[in-house]
């Protein structure tokens, strides 16, 4: 079996453990008076869990694509593929998980972001700095002042 196919078969199980959690275990625990209501928490879970279910079985069955073609990944040359860079990027991942909180929204994030665009190979400093600081500072409005969800602008140590 490919590779893709083992990747989707690990990840089927995995839909199917959360959305064994999202439909029976999430529900058993809502308050009597959220029952009622049309959305409940667990709706999103469902539905990704649906959609991850479906997404796995079409590549296990095979559905994706008719013939092999140059392309397809190939678990034979796995050293010809840039392995180095996902690992750096899943990498700056973590760190961006572990510094959200202490240096603030505005900065982890614009960091991760020209950081990331620079590992995966953008050069052009002029587009990609403007690019990432404007899309941080959008976001980060978005979620403090329109959806009011607190997230610290600031590193601690300035009074974020």
């Amino acid at each position: 079996m490919a590779l893709d196919r083992w990747i989707a078969l690990i990840l089927l199980g995995i839909c199917l453990a959360y959305g064994y959690t999202a439909w029976f275990t999430m529900d058993a625990s809502l308050a009597p008076f959220m029952r009622r209501n049309p959305i409940w928490p667990s709706t999103f879970p469902k539905v990704l869990s649906i959609l991850g279910i479906l997404a796995s079985l079409v590549i296990l069955l095979g559905l994706e694509k008719g013939e092999a073609k140059i392309g397809d990944i190939d678990y034979r040359r796995l050293g010809e593929y840039h392995i180095g860079q996902g690992l750096i990027l899943l990498g700056l991942m973590v760190a961006y998980a572990l510094f959200l909180r202490p240096l603030g929204f505005l900065f982890s994030t614009g960091a991760f972001l020209i950081l990331g665009s620079f590992i995966l190979g953008e050069r052009k400093w002029h587009i990609m700095v403007p690019v990432s600081l404007l899309a941080t500072f959008i976001v980060w409005y978005l979620v403090q002042q329109v959806l009011g969800i607190y997230l610290r602008p600031l590193p601690f140590f300035v009074g974020g």
